[in-house]
């Protein structure tokens, strides 16, 4: 199994997975903390504290979701069929997440809370799998960090479509009516997404199965978390990435909007997340020289520079240095979350070692809930930093003050979260010739 490689249908179609979470999920991270606020008329503390609390829910839900996909046996695996079973109701949840009720404004609260949060029980009950799914494909690390390439690679499409189409397309469908046009939106990437999770499910296969295909007991599932420090920080890792993409990519609409004073360049600057594919591609080829832990550790590092970079195109407002800082950063943070899921699933290989026990799923667990509780976390703390800092929607002259909070989120909260992911990637030494 190890020196088996897997067929070019079968890494495509597991990177449309991601291609198919990314239309959905970008739309989330990008511009749903800009929908509550600015179309739905939600203010922004109350976003960020249902932000908060949505990922106090994910604590509880991500490792249930993971026990259960290691608890699940049918004939097309433990991962593969959750594709198949929810695709269509997590795309359903995402359309209605982007509807607008005509409700009184405490209707529109528990509108919100009940949408969001069942979202992201369904994004983890199709997202998680793709996790899972990794570890159980082959065996061989460096097939494995190629997969996870054309995962990010996918994703990454996803995310270049949303942030390049979204906006455009919310004028497009809405006629002048954002409601509508957020609605439409999302109703059409969902209905791609449906297609390439089928697509997912259809053309993967699940090779690495437990020692007699065991079905593990709850004690046993989490026993394979003891000894199992490189789990634990690959979930630091991805809880940290996302909170600093996230606060990124949700202030980005504000900070080009009032620090900027150029709303158009919105879709041009998250766009330019597509170079994070640059990066992927080549990862596969900087791991044969070096280890996942050292490119992270360099991605890390490049992001800093690019943010730096963003902060000196401040003054003076130099449009050419801020895309010059934002393609650096970007094909940074793509050194790191390029090899997140492929790390993590070593993890699971050491777990076993470790333990004897092998939990793909609760294991997995880690990259949906550092997802989740990254994004949210990231999404409340700038919500909370404009809110407390006196930002008003909708009034085309923030304070000084706001301006200030609306840098801080867009530039270095990201750059705190770099220098934080390095430090922890310095406790990493999961040996990885030993898992070849």
């Amino acid at each position: 199994m190890k020196n088996n490689k897997i067929l070019m249908k079968e890494k495509i179609s597991y990177g449309l997975g991601d291609t198919a979470s990314n239309l959905i999920f970008m739309m989330i991270t990008s511009y749903l903390m800009y929908f509550y606020t600015d179309v739905f008329g939600i203010s922004a503390a109350v976003v960020g504290t249902l932000f908060l609390i949505a990922r106090i829910f994910d604590a509880i839900n991500d490792p249930i979701i993971g026990l259960f996909i290691d608890k699940t046996n049918t004939k097309w695996g433990k991962s593969r069929p959750y594709f198949l079973w929810f695709s269509i109701p997590f795309a359903l949840l995402a359309v209605l997440t982007f509807y607008t009720p005509d409700l009184s404004m405490v209707g529109k609260i528990v509108y919100a809370y009940i949408t969001y949060n069942l979202l992201n029980v369904l994004y983890s009950l199709i997202n998680l799998p793709l996790s899972s799914l990794l570890p159980s494909i082959t065996s061989n690390t460096q097939e494995r960090t190629i997969l996870n390439s054309f995962r990010m690679v996918g994703g990454q499409i996803g995310a270049f479509l949303v942030n390049l189409l979204a906006l455009p397309l919310v004028r497009i469908l809405g006629q002048g009516n954002e409601k509508n046009g957020f609605l439409f939106t999302m109703l059409l990437f969902a209905l791609v997404g449906i297609v390439m999770y089928f697509q997912t499910f259809k053309n993967t296969r699940e090779r690495v199965v437990p020692k007699n295909n065991e079905v593990l007991t709850l004690k046993e599932s989490f026993s394979a978390l003891k000894k199992n420090l490189p789990w634990w920080i690959m979930l630091f890792i991805n809880f940290s990435y996302w909170v600093a993409f996230t606060a990124k990519n949700q202030s980005a609409v504000y900070y080009l909007k009032y620090n900027f004073n150029k709303p158009d360049l919105v879709s041009i600057i998250n766009g330019l997340g597509v170079v994070m594919i640059i990066s992927m591609i080549v990862i596969p080829y900087v791991t044969q020289r070096t280890s996942k832990r050292n490119t992270m550790v360099l991605g890390y590092a490049i992001a800093i520079l690019g943010q730096i970079i963003i902060y000196i195109s401040s003054f003076g407002e130099s449009v050419s240095i801020l895309i010059i800082g934002t393609i650096i950063s970007y094909l940074g943070l793509g050194g790191v979350n390029g090899l997140i899921f492929a790390a993590v699933a070593d993890t699971v290989d050491y777990g076993e070692k470790q333990t004897g026990y092998r939990a793909p799923g609760l294991l997995s667990s880690a990259s949906s809930f550092g997802v989740k509780f990254g994004m949210g976390l990231g999404g409340a703390i700038a919500a909370w930093i404009m809110s407390v800092n006196g930002y008003i929607s909708k009034q085309s002259n923030q304070s000084l003050q706001t301006l200030n909070a609306i840098e801080f989120d867009f530039i270095w909260i990201p750059l705190i979260c770099a220098i934080l992911g390095i430090l922890s990637l310095l406790f990493y030494k999961v040996d990885e010739s030993n898992q070849e």
